[in-house]
C-alpha cells in the first residue's frame, strides 16, 4: 500500500510497539541536529546510554543545548561525552561554519542524524526561500553534502560504514504536490501569493525523501560496499513541540490529538536510533516502524522519479551558489 490509510496509521500508532534500542555505539562520534528538545534530545540520550564516545548536540541556542546536555548526563550517569555546538539552519553561513568546525576538530565522524526542522503555517522568507524550505530542505542538504567527506574519510579509516540519516514523516503521504509541475519548483514555492501553507510541511517532507533517495543513489555508485549508509526515517506521529505556538482551533485539537494518537517522544526517538544503526538494507530507503516501509504512490511513480531528477538539478544549482564546488563532495 502506497497511499495514506487511516487504518494502517492507527494500527501503527496504537498497536505496534517500537523496539527499545540495544545496539551499542561504542567508540562512535555522533552528531544530532535539533537535539535540545523533542526527538533529537531523546535520540541523543539513547546514543549516550548506548556507549557512544562523543555526542555533539547541534543546536541554535547554546544555553538550551547546555540544559539538554545536563539532562542527558544526569539520566545516563555519563559525563564528558556530550558537546554542544551552535548551528542555525536559518543561516547558510551558520551551517558552513559548523561544517568547517566538524572537518577541523573531529578525527572521526560515524553518524549524522539530521533531525532539526520547523513547522509553521505562516509564510516567511529565510535566505532565498520560504523559511520551512530553507530550514528543512536546503540547509539540511547543504549540511549533508558538507559532511560527506568526513563521513567518507571515517569509513575508509575504520574500513566499515558510516551513517547519514534524515528524519522524515508519514505526512509526505498526504500531499499531491501540484507545484512539482512548475518550471522552477523552488521559485514556485517561494511565491507568497500562491503558497498553500497548510500543505507545506507535507511537501517539504516529500522533498526530503526525494533528495535522500537521490543522494543515496549517487553514493551507491561512488561508494564501494555502501560505506556511507543513507536513509530516511518516519518516527510516526509523536508528541513534540515542533508546533510551538498553535493558533485558532489548533490550540484546542492539537493537545487532544497528541494525547489520543501520538507516541511519547522517547518512543518516537527509537526510530531515529534504528536508522542510525545503518543496516545495509536501509540504504536509500524510507523506514517505517523500524523496518523498510512503503512511501507514497507519487514517490514510487515514474513522475516522482522524474521530479526527483529535476529538483536535484535545481538543488545542485542552489547549493553551488551557496558553496561553490560542493557537488564534488559526492
Amino acid at each position: 500500500m502506497s497511499r495514506f490509510s487511516s487504518r494502517k496509521f492507527l494500527h501503527s500508532q496504537l498497536c505496534l510497539p517500537i523496539p527499545y534500542p540495544t545496539t551499542k555505539f561504542t567508540d562512535k562520534t555522533i552528531i544530532v541536529t535539533g537535539s535540545n528538545t523533542g526527538l533529537g534530545l531523546e535520540a541523543a540520550r539513547h546514543f549516550v546510554r548506548l556507549d557512544a564516545a562523543r555526542v555533539i548536540l547541534a543546536v541554535r541556542s547554546i544555553e538550551r543545548g547546555k540544559a539538554a546536555a545536563k539532562s542527558i548526563e544526569e539520566s545516563t550517569h555519563r559525563s564528558g561525552v556530550v558537546d554542544v555546538w551552535e548551528m542555525d539552519l536559518d543561516s547558510y553561513a551558520s551551517v558552513q561554519t559548523f561544517s568547517d568546525r566538524v572537518n577541523k576538530e573531529l578525527d572521526l565522524l560515524h553518524v549524522v542524524v539530521e533531525n532539526a526542522g520547523i513547522l509553521t503555517y505562516n509564510f516567511n522568507m529565510s535566505e532565498e526561500d520560504e523559511r520551512q524550505i530553507t530550514v528543512n530542505v536546503v540547509s539540511t542538504m547543504l549540511l549533508a553534502l558538507l559532511l560527506l567527506p568526513k563521513l567518507r574519510e571515517t569509513a575508509a579509516k575504520i574500513n566499515g560504514k558510516t551513517v547519514l540519516t534524515f528524519t522524515g514523516s508519514w505526512m509526505h503521504l498526504l500531499t499531491k504536490f501540484p507545484e512539482h509541475k512548475a518550471e522552477n519548483v523552488f521559485k514556485e514555492l517561494a511565491k507568497k501569493e500562491s503558497a498553500r501553507m497548510m500543505d507545506r510541511y507535507q511537501i517539504l517532507k516529500l522533498l526530503g525523501l526525494l533528495f535522500s533517495r537521490e543522494l543515496a543513489d549517487l553514493t551507491r555508485v561512488s561508494e564501494k560496499g555502501h560505506s556511507i549508509i543513507i536513509n530516511n526515517v518516519n518516527p510516526g506521529a509523536v508528541i513534540t513541540d515542533i508546533v510551538r505556538n498553535p493558533e485558532g482551533l489548533r490550540r484546542i485539537y492539537a493537545p487532544v490529538t497528541q494525547k489520543l494518537f501520538c507516541r511519547p517522544t522517547e518512543e518516537g526517538s527509537r526510530t531515529l536510533v534504528h536508522g542510525a544503526e545503518g543496516a545495509e538494507e536501509t540504504h536509500g530507503q524510507y523506514l517505517d516502524d523500524c523496518k523498510v516501509g512503503v512511501p507514497s504512490a507519487f514517490f514510487l511513480s515514474e513522475e516522482g522519479v522524474q521530479t526527483q531528477k529535476k529538483m536535484w538539478k535545481e538543488l545542485e544549482a542552489k547549493l553551488e551558489r551557496i558553496h561553490p564546488g560542493i557537488m564534488q563532495n559526492i
